[in-house]
């Protein structure tokens, strides 16, 4: 019986780093699949592989400050996880006309101009998120044909898919996390793409010979503070980055570093304070 056991953590305050790193912990400790919460992160592990003292462990010594964790455990029965799944992560997104986003087990999906096939298991990137929305929402306004684009950060690889199915004709996707890159190797086979080429690693992954049109980064403000200039050498005069990933209230230093590495800003998107941004890359 393929047995789950269900963790559901209330993070205070919710914060994406917090539970982006509380999720690497407990991946090391047998959870494999991961579902973002309005107050924190629910964690799912095989029944065999579940340890409750290793999780005690796991937030007891949690490595952030100014967090309080608090869990509760369910049994969830092998013959229930796929109704669990498709109950609890996520019905299909669809973005008007143009975009429909939708698992291997949904049915009845409306007719779009681009049909997307995620299957997450444990990588973030399904399209609820604001982030993600953002982002989305930017490919799809944005003239893709013949171009070359960047995924940083790419999670299940919704945005480097999207991308390549709205134009693009030379797409990389990178992630440093192992089952993300492995996640997003499967959904690109899922959608018909297999010419997206995905690499393990972060910013050190980029190639000093690749050149984009577009670069687009959907991760957080500290990561995007650090890495922006590895990302610019990989431009070229004309080419455009959008990030996400962060607050509103953290647009101005992205914008004081972005302007560092000659990017002029363009404009930006928000949602409940979430917010994306556009630079388009003005000097050599």
């Amino acid at each position: 019986m393929n047995d789950y056991t269900r963790v559901k953590f209330t993070v205070t305050p919710n914060d994406e780093v917090a539970t982006d790193v509380l999720a690497a912990l407990l991946a090391e400790v047998g959870f494999e699949s991961f579902l973002p919460e309005e107050d924190g992160m629910s964690a799912y592990a095989p029944q065999a592989l579940y340890d409750a003292d290793s999780v005690a462990a796991v937030v007891g010594s949690f490595p952030l400050e100014g967090f309080e964790i608090t869990y509760t455990d369910e049994f969830i029965e092998g013959e229930d996880w796929n109704a669990e799944w498709e109950k609890n992560y996520f019905q299909p997104i669809v973005l008007g006309e143009d975009c429909v986003i939708h698992s291997t087990f949904h049915k009845d999906v409306p007719a779009a101009r681009y049909d997307i096939l995620i299957d997450p298991k444990m990588a973030f990137g399904t399209g609820y998120h604001q982030t993600t929305c953002h982002m989305l929402r930017a490919i799809l306004a944005q003239d893709m044909n013949g171009k070359s684009v960047l995924d940083m950060g790419c999670g299940t690889a919704l945005l480097a898919i999207l991308a390549r199915k709205h134009g693009a004709t030379d797409v990389v996707a990178i992630d440093i996390d192992e089952f993300a890159y492995e996640n997003a190797k499967e959904n690109i086979l899922l959608n018909g793409t297999p010419d997206i080429e995905v690499r393990l690693g972060g910013a050190d992954a980029i190639k000093e010979s690749d050149s984009f049109d577009v670069v687009i980064a959907n991760i957080n403000r500290n990561i995007l503070l650090m890495d922006m200039v590895n990302y610019v050498k990989a431009m070229h005069t004309g080419s455009l980055l959008f990030i996400s990933g962060f607050y509103t209230e953290d647009m101005e230093v992205l914008k004081e570093e972005a302007a560092k590495h000659g990017l002029r800003y363009l404009d930006y998107a928000e949602d409940n304070r979430w917010a994306m941004m556009r630079f388009e890359k003005t000097e050599k």
